[in-house]
């Protein structure tokens, strides 16, 4: 009988264990979809401002070429901003990247694009990198892009963004002076 009991205790015992443990579970993967509840609100919030910054700032002022309009709608410019600036990543500013540099005003952006007039399969050497949204928008393209950074912490920085945003095949990086270009290529 006492066996009983105590088997008897030790399940009650064991359930108000589970049932603490599942009610953590609970909680925890209640926050966890609150979370990302709340970051796809913001992704999509950004999803917003770029293709009202395509429409209003690029379009609307005569940027035509279709293949520049659309890369610019997909290329997600917040993550080319440090995190202190991302609330103005599609304002029709330049903004800072650090170390004394700016992402340019996105109708310029789209403006050097089209004036490139680059085909799908065309190569391109950048020199400044920068944050690397135009080597994205670039690439975007169907181009692949050659670009140099003399800053080491801004290119550093612009290749794991590429690499976080799949475009580390596309891209290619160096860091260094990119006065004399990258003959090899």
């Amino acid at each position: 009988m006492r066996i009983d009991v105590g088997f008897k205790t030790i399940l009650v015992a064991l359930s108000w264990g589970t049932l603490a443990t599942l009610a953590h579970c609970q909680e925890k993967r209640h926050n966890e979809m609150k979370e990302q509840t709340a970051a796809e609100s913001r992704v999509n919030d950004f999803r917003e401002d770029r293709l009202k910054m395509v429409e209003l700032q690029i379009a609307a002022r005569g940027i035509s070429d279709v293949r520049v309009l659309e890369a610019m709608r997909r290329v997600p410019r917040h993550e080319f901003i440090p995190q202190g600036y991302r609330d103005e990543a599609y304002g029709d500013h330049p903004v800072p990247i650090g170390y004394e540099q700016t992402i340019s005003q996105p109708y310029i952006v789209a403006f050097m694009t089209q004036a490139l007039e680059v085909a799908s399969g065309d190569r391109v050497l950048e020199v400044g990198t920068g944050s690397g949204y135009q080597a994205a928008v670039l690439a975007e393209m169907g181009v692949e892009v050659y670009t140099i950074e003399i800053v080491e912490l801004l290119g550093s920085r612009a290749q794991r963004i590429f690499d976080e945003l799949g475009y580390g095949g596309k891209i290619h990086t160096r860091i260094g002076d990119g006065y004399a270009g990258w003959p090899e290529k």
